[in-house]
């Protein structure tokens, strides 16, 4: 169990708002003709004007083969998580779906906050894809409460996404953040309640459903990072990390 002190939730505070804010930017400028490039240059001059580091940026997680090459993930259409913008650009399209997903470091502390945006026009099915993600991620944050467990997260996540008809993605989820990228306790996107470990106040967690348009099967490409549907159909991504406040959850990254 991973607990932060007074000093340390006042610079994820901080941390949170910015990496709202450049998340709000990404999301404005996420127009037809950009290329995913751009919009990982734009994330890193944003974090890097405000004094701060890109927490994804050259950072390798576990089982891993090479650090991430970007500032941002960009993951669109099809491609679920970890896209990687700059090896291979694409250019956004009107009617794509794309996943932001962006790390910054301030002060040490490390905030961690996705949203799938949409590019132009969408057809009905993805307004409903992104509306259902979104109602997961809000059904999560509502569970972490002081008294409550992660296996209430995770339940209240599953029951969100099965309720809406599509399914989420195998393998994925949440996890602690704040000194790291990732932190005890994973944060499955589907569970039982009074499961797993207790929530305490003073726990930074990261709450990401991952919900796919077809089924929960995905697979990694030859790159090491980029996740996409076995299936070819759409996946969305809705992130946002909190703190687990006496009163009830805060949204560092909102």
């Amino acid at each position: 169990m991973i607990v932060k002190n007074e000093d340390e939730k006042k610079s994820l505070r901080e941390a949170g708002k910015r990496l709202g804010n450049i998340l709000h930017i990404l999301s404005q400028e996420a127009k037809a003709g950009m290329t995913s490039a751009e919009l990982n240059d734009r994330a890193l001059t944003l974090i890097e004007e405000g004094g701060d580091s890109a927490a994804f940026l050259d950072y390798t997680p576990h089982s891993a083969k090479r650090p991430f090459p970007a500032a941002l993930c960009v993951s669109i259409n099809n491609e679920v998580v970890h896209g990687i913008p700059n090896e291979k650009p694409r250019t956004l399209k009107d009617g794509d779906i794309v996943s932001l997903d962006l790390g910054l470091t301030h002060q040490a502390f490390i905030v961690d906050a996705a949203v799938t945006v949409a590019v132009g026009k969408i057809d009905e099915e993805a307004k409903r894809l992104l509306r259902a993600t979104s109602e997961a991620l809000e059904a999560g944050i509502a569970q972490a409460k002081v008294g409550n467990t992660i296996g209430d997260i995770s339940f209240a996540i599953g029951a969100s996404i099965k309720k809406s008809g599509f399914a989420p993605a195998n393998e994925l989820g949440g996890h602690g953040v704040g000194r790291q990228v990732h932190e005890e306790p994973y944060i499955a996107n589907w569970g039982k309640r009074g499961e797993g470990e207790k929530i305490v106040e003073g726990m930074v967690l990261a709450l990401e459903p991952i919900v796919n348009e077809g089924t929960s099967n995905i697979k990694q490409l030859s790159d090491g990072y980029t996740i996409v549907t076995r299936d070819g159909k759409r996946s969305a991504h809705f992130e946002h990390t909190i703190l687990v406040a006496k009163e009830g959850p805060e949204i560092l990254t909102a």
